[in-house]
């Protein structure tokens, strides 16, 4: 019998992705003057207001007030009747120093000895139902918000939309597991008051906005797919469009934001599995954030070379132990070779050296590159260089060259394939 799936996603604008997206703009400041940093930054947003608390270990000396009103900025809250904005909110910073008890089993002698920065176990997951691996409930509403937020900054076409949004997908799945055909989407996008004068209003800025989500919004999302999975969008499919009524109250103003609040939006839309660790704000010495990334580099490679159709692997730690504790790979029998999934562990273990100390350098996570995963997912996203330029608090700039989302790089696909198929 047939089944359906749900997947969810936020904007940028989202008040829980903003926090995120400000506490890895301060990481990556801290990490582009001192490497060897250690962050751990939460952030609060609520009506004009920013708080940001934590522990940090770093020469690096940023200017926290400038970095939050950039990002601010570069999001889009830019006016006053969002009743958030960045050149008039307060900022309230309340960083300290770093425990030493927890440095202490993180930084060692010989940094090939590093230590997990906190116990627990993380997960990474990958399927073969997208070209870039992750499921396709969540790359559709990835897409929505995307494309709706690129409409806004970029466009006239909806010229009323304010920067929160979310969007939500259900796709119908085969008994074999297959997609079907779509069979709901919800699009939640705060506005402004474009029609006024009270009677039918709301209703007519409903229409308006539901006409043009149809117009431009959805067919934007389908370019970006194959003709395979365009033909999903079939005519029957359900759409929702800001569901309550009219959304004008939005973003910090309307609902408190803070750090590490969607971290299954954040991974595989429910997918898999989550170990429960946030990811933002946190230097790659943290393995809730640098391990789920090396999992998923597994996975990755795993479904890329065709052993499975799907897999997750959970990686266990213990703080200030070099080496995980367990790493479990689970194929939901998709496998391809004639191998249990213990033995396709074992080989994995092997191959892929899963110290924090080894993660960091194959990912290369001690560089200024968390700004980006901070809105729109952090996994399924393309491996690229980019340059970014950095000024700490004292006018010392600093530019480098980095490389974002290593951890979807299938550059261990020729020596999967020399190890589950030369026989």
């Amino acid at each position: 019998m047939n089944y359906r799936f749900t997947s969810e996603s936020v904007s940028d604008g989202h008040p829980d992705k903003l926090a995120d997206q400000i506490s890895d703009a301060i990481l990556d400041n801290y990490l582009a003057f001192d490497q060897e940093s250690k962050v751990a930054c939460e952030t609060v947003v609520t009506t004009g207001q920013v708080i940001i608390a934590g522990e940090v270990f770093s020469s690096g000396i940023p200017d926290h007030h400038k970095i939050i009103r950039d990002t601010i900025r570069k999001v889009g809250y830019t006016k006053e009747a969002y009743m958030f904005s960045a050149d008039s909110c307060g900022i309230l910073s309340a960083l300290h120093s770093q425990s030493e008890h927890i440095r202490q089993g993180i930084v060692k002698t010989n940094a090939e000895e590093q230590g997990a920065g906190d116990q627990g176990m993380m997960f990474g997951y990958a399927t073969n139902e997208t070209e870039n691996l992750i499921p396709l409930t969540l790359d559709i509403a990835h897409k929505l918000v995307y494309e709706l937020s690129e409409l806004r900054k970029n466009t006239n076409l909806m010229s009323y939309l304010r920067p929160d949004s979310k969007s939500q997908v259900t796709i119908e799945y085969s008994e074999d597991h297959k997609p079907v055909r779509i069979d709901s989407i919800v699009v939640s996008t705060q506005h402004d008051e474009f029609i006024s004068g009270g009677g039918n209003a709301d209703v007519e800025m409903q229409a308006k906005i539901k006409s043009d989500i149809e117009k431009y919004l959805i067919p934007a999302v389908k370019n970006k797919f194959s003709k395979q999975i365009q033909n999903l969008f079939d005519s029957n499919y359900t759409l929702h469009v800001n569901p309550t009524g009219s959304f004008i109250i939005g973003g910090p103003h309307g609902d408190t934001g803070l750090t590490g609040r969607k971290i299954i939006v954040d991974t595989y839309g429910g997918r898999g599995a989550h170990g429960g660790g946030a990811f933002s704000g946190k230097d790659p010495s943290k393995v809730d954030r640098s391990a789920a990334y090396a999992a998923r580099h597994v996975v990755v490679n795993l479904v890329a070379v065709g052993i499975c159709d799907e897999v997750f692997v959970q990686i266990s730690y213990a703080i200030g132990i070099t080496e995980p504790y367990s790493v479990y790979v689970n194929t939901n029998n998709s496998a391809k070779v004639k191998l249990s999934d213990g033995e396709i562990s074992n080989i994995v273990k092997k191959i892929f050296k899963l110290t924090p100390f080894a993660i960091n350098q194959r990912l290369k996570l001690k560089n200024p590159i968390y700004s980006e995963t901070s809105s729109f997912g952090h996994v399924g996203r393309e491996p690229k260089v980019v340059t970014k330029t950095f000024e700490s608090s004292i006018g010392e700039k600093k530019t480098v060259d980095v490389e974002l989302f290593t951890w979807e790089k299938r550059d261990f696909v020729e020596v999967l394939k020399k190890e589950f198929f030369s026989n």
